[in-house]
This record gives C-alpha cells, structure tokens and sequence, in this order.
C-alpha cells in the first residue's frame, strides 16, 4: 500500500485501496509465483523478523511464517484501515500470535526492534517516497535482507509488455513516476544489488543487503 508525503496523494492512495480491498486477494493471483520467488531471496532463517511493507491483506504472511517459524516475527505496515482489517481477520483466522500488524504511513512506523529482512511486495509507490525506504531501512539490521519486487518498463520495443504494464499500473499506483527502476531509492542502501525480470520484463525482483 503506497505512503505519500502529499496529502492530496495520500488520499488518492487510501480511496484507490479502498475500493480494491474486497477484490485485492483475486487481483494478485496471477502474481504468487514472484511472491513466492521474492520471499526465497530473502533467505530468512528461523527466528528471524521480518517487515511486511505496505502489507496489504496479509498475503505474504504465510510463506514468511512458513520461513522464519514459530520463533520468527512478522511486522506489517499498512496505512489503509481496510486493507488491514482484512490482514488482522487473516491472522486471527489463522491463529499466528507472532504476527504485529502497525496501521500508519511506513515514513512515519515506528517499528518496535530492529528486523533482519525487509520485503515490498508490489508496493511502487512506497518504493518512490525516499523517506518510506529510508524510514524502513532505519529500522533494519546492518546486513538484512532486503527484496522489492514489482511492475517495471521493459524495453522500449517491447510495446505489447508495456501497454500490460501500463494497464497494470494506472489501476495500482498512483503514479508511473520511476517506472524504468523502481528501486532506484532503495538501491543507495543497499550492497550486492542483483536485479532479475520476470513476465518479458514487465516485472523485476530487487534484491540486496543492507550495507554494514
């Protein structure tokens, strides 16, 4: 879920989630594959904590448990007060007690330790507010581990892949600003940077560590 410093943007941002959190699961079906994949590099070990930004309904939060364990901790952020009443309903279903869901804009969370990975899932628009991923980063572990996947442009010749995108994104972001890297912001923190594309490059995963 996008954070905005404006908030005229933080607005349109809230009502656009809104309006898509009953539908939100269906939505990114055809995108569990890159979750599953992003969450791998990770490489969370058991007893790990984790930041979940922009969190959404939770749909992370079973690989991530699945990974870290019973020992392991979970921190979802989520600004949209709809999006997380159907996380906090997922996790009470659930039964997961080691689960801490914060509702606030990620620029100003507060998280309560410092985590070992961090992962934005499909979360452009917070990729794009250097204060969010500075804030997040703040609250990581020298070293963590740190994943972004999302929508990207490909290249330009590319036009059937970026008219999906495009599509893809003036329903999901508030902005295409950056959409040529959207993990420009996040790569100043981070070392070992490796970048792959997925979907004819519509899609990447950004993966690095927090430098020491």
């Amino acid at each position: 879920m996008p954070n905005f410093p404006n908030c005229t943007d933080r607005q349109k941002a809230l009502e656009q989630y809104r309006l898509r959190a009953a539908l939100y699961d269906s939505e990114l079906v055809a995108f569990e594959p890159i979750r599953r994949r992003a969450i791998e590099r990770l490489k969370l070990a058991p007893g790990a904590i984790v930041l979940d930004v922009g969190c959404g309904t939770g749909l992370s939060f079973a690989p991530l448990l699945q990974a870290v364990g019973w020992r392991g901790h979970i921190i979802g952020i989520e600004q949209c007060p709809e999006m997380l009443n159907l996380a906090c309903a997922r996790v009470a279903q659930q039964g997961w007690p080691n689960v801490t869901l914060l509702n606030t804009p990620v620029e100003i969370s507060h998280t309560p330790t410092q985590a070992d990975a961090a992962l934005f899932h499909f979360t452009h628009d917070i990729l794009r507010n250097p204060d969010a991923v500075d804030n997040v980063v703040q609250g990581l572990k020298p070293g963590a581990h740190v994943v972004a996947a999302g929508l990207q442009w490909s290249h330009p010749w590319a036009w059937v892949t970026n008219w999906c995108v495009m599509m893809s994104a003036m329903y999901s972001v508030t902005s295409m600003e950056g959409l040529d890297q959207p993990w420009s912001h996040l790569a100043k923190h981070l070392e070992a940077l490796e970048i792959s594309t997925e979907s004819m490059g519509g899609i990447y995963i950004a993966s690095g560590v927090v430098a020491r």
